[in-house]
């Protein structure tokens, strides 16, 4: 049987251990009840896919009421939800499997339907480039620290709640890009304006996140980040701004950093000049002290250990842990033929699909293979699935 570095234990700084490196990326799937509490379909997806990979993070949960993003979305903004939040970290934890709660805010990236009202909020009025997206409110002073106040809240809600770690979400154009991005902030307060600004948003949300675990999390407990490194919109993100805020976020009190990308070996979107991968540059900046996580098209055992062999820490599944729960089992017992790289129709409710997530696959062009159609890959994008 082949020996997998990706099969490998991995011991964090703060001393947390994880039994492999295989970890499940946060996507949406569309299962929690409309005031953004755990339902049975989100236990049922959780516990067929814990047990194997070493980290398991959930679909993403809103820190505010006005954060809440799309239908379905679990929410984090309040103690009442703790303890369906217990049953989902436990069911996650299967099998030593480490649980770690996405947490979030959309920002702009929401609408006054989903809001059932209320007028999205950003950090300055300007409306993401899409189709029939709404001109967000601009932020208060006071507001901004409310919600990184917000955040620092639901990280203990999460530590009560008995996950062993949070994921900042500050990637896929939500509220904490929002602030990183030139496009979106036009603020010329302590809160934008030039890159350095623009970082303190982001910052003070894991200063935070990092209170709440001083005070109330044990040793071991994980705080990761999540950043997409680039946007194409201008003025938009560019990777000189991102590595200069990587820069700063690896000496923060954080345990890893997520990279969220289509293909983990993307180059940059803007300088097709650059030929080197994004997540190899991004590697050269963190200069080891933070562990990365690599997502985007890894299906086969072949594409993790590629990303294994380059010295990236963990490697995501994303849409191929939809398609094969089973995934690291399967590999660890030298059953590689049996993975599945398609579903069968008929076997949606076997693997936890429900019909409000496949819905949303089609609307957003994300196909996952169907046995007996004749259908082109689209995407093999996990980052698709947080909007």
């Amino acid at each position: 049987m082949v020996s997998y570095k990706f099969l490998q234990p991995y011991t964090f700084k703060n001393g947390a251990q994880v039994k492999n490196r295989v970890v499940i990326p946060p996507m949406t799937i569309q299962s929690s009840l409309e005031d953004g509490s755990v339902s049975r379909d989100d236990l049922f997806y959780a516990g067929l896919r814990a047990g194997g990979v070493g980290m398991f993070i959930s679909p993403v949960a809103n820190v505010t009421g006005d954060g809440k993003g799309f239908e379905g979305e679990l929410s984090v903004a309040d103690d009442r939800f703790i303890p369906g939040l217990a049953k989902l970290a436990a069911t996650m934890k299967k099998g030593g499997t480490k649980a770690i709660l996405q947490i979030f805010h959309a920002g702009r990236m929401s609408n006054s339907k989903v809001l059932r009202g209320t007028q999205p909020v950003s950090a300055s009025a300007v409306a993401a480039p899409r189709e029939g997206m709404e001109t967000p409110r601009e932020l208060s002073e006071i507001e901004i620290e409310q919600i990184i106040k917000a955040f620092g809240e639901a990280t203990r809600r999460a530590i009560q709640a008995g996950f062993d770690g949070v994921e900042i979400h500050g990637a896929n154009t939500y509220l904490i890009q929002q602030f990183f991005s030139p496009h979106s902030n036009r603020r010329t307060d302590h809160w934008g304006g030039s890159v350095e600004k623009r970082m303190n948003f982001g910052l003070a949300v894991v200063q935070a996140a990092h209170r709440a675990v001083a005070k109330y999390a044990g040793d071991h407990f994980m705080l990761g980040y999540r950043i997409s490194p680039e946007e194409i919109e201008e003025p938009g993100i560019r990777l000189a701004d991102t590595l200069q805020f990587i820069d700063e976020l690896a000496d923060q009190p954080l345990d890893y950093l997520h990279v969220s990308m289509g293909n983990v070996w993307r180059k940059s979107l803007n300088d097709d000049s650059e030929k080197r991968p994004t997540i190899l540059r991004i590697k050269k900046q963190v200069h080891n002290r933070l562990p990365i996580i690599g997502v985007g098209s890894v299906e086969t055992p072949a594409d993790a250990e590629k990303v294994m062999d380059e010295g990236i820490d963990f490697v995501a599944l994303g849409r191929e842990s939809l398609r094969e729960p089973q995934w690291v089992e399967k590999v660890a017992r030298g059953h590689e033929d049996a993975i599945r790289y398609q579903v069968d129709p008929d076997a949606l409710d076997e693997l936890g699909l429900n019909p409000a997530l496949m819905d949303f696959l089609g609307q957003i062009g994300t196909d996952l293979r169907f046995i007996g159609a004749d259908r082109e890959k689209k995407s093999g994008d996990s980052v698709v699935f947080d909007r």
